[in-house]
């Protein structure tokens, strides 16, 4: 039985990063998660934040007067502070319901931005009708074919390696969150913070 089972250990290593070639230092970080979130009284305590440019990174206590919206339908739930969304933990989205009620914080529509121009990198087959649909959607949000097109250059091989060299294989749906943890791990400090921008810009757009 150990021997069944180191056997599919070693197989299973020699199966992640093989499809996008991702390095051991990639395929060890892709998948960062959101850190942690608590709620409080007029209060949002977050720890080990991933995303280095934001305001929250990597521990912060943010006060209610500080947000400007929040977003509790969306996955997972968000807070919009100035020009920035941050992530909070899904388990937190009725406490967060609660907590904006008592700080009279506005609630906002979570944007879809971010999961249609990802769309083609999920576990299932973006066709050419998916591509067409995909277009007239983000036509609505101002992005059209030619800044389509640059964006996912940008992205195309982190995305790959974030969904497949992982094993995450995630076909419902990708957004904001998954493509700052794959880009996190291919740009240095100064090249993520300008990234973080531009999908932050996108994002609210």
């Amino acid at each position: 039985m150990n021997f069944l089972k180191a056997l599919c250990k070693k197989t299973q290593q020699i199966r992640k990063g093989a499809f996008f070639n991702s390095s051991h230092y990639e395929l060890e970080n892709l998948l960062c998660g959101i850190g942690t979130s608590e709620i409080l009284k007029s209060e949002i305590r977050i720890i080990d934040y991933p995303f280095k440019p934001s305001k929250v990174y990597p521990n912060r206590l943010i006060q209610a007067s500080e947000i400007d919206a929040i977003s509790f339908d969306s996955y997972p739930p968000l807070l919009k502070i100035q020009n920035e969304v941050v992530f909070i933990s899904r388990e937190n989205s009725n406490s967060l319901k609660l907590f904006m009620k008592r700080n009279g914080i506005n609630s906002f529509e979570p944007s879809r931005t971010w999961s249609w121009i990802l769309e083609p990198y999920l576990d299932t087959e973006y066709t050419v009708e998916n591509h067409k649909r995909i277009i007239k959607l983000l036509s609505t949000k101002k992005i059209h074919e030619v800044e389509l097109s640059k964006i996912r250059s940008e992205i195309k091989n982190q995305m790959f390696k974030y969904n497949f060299d992982t094993m995450l294989w995630e076909w419902g749906g990708l957004d904001l969150s998954d493509v700052l943890a794959a880009m996190r791990v291919k740009y240095n400090d100064e090249d993520f913070r300008d990234f973080y921008k531009r999908a932050m810009e996108i994002q609210l757009r």
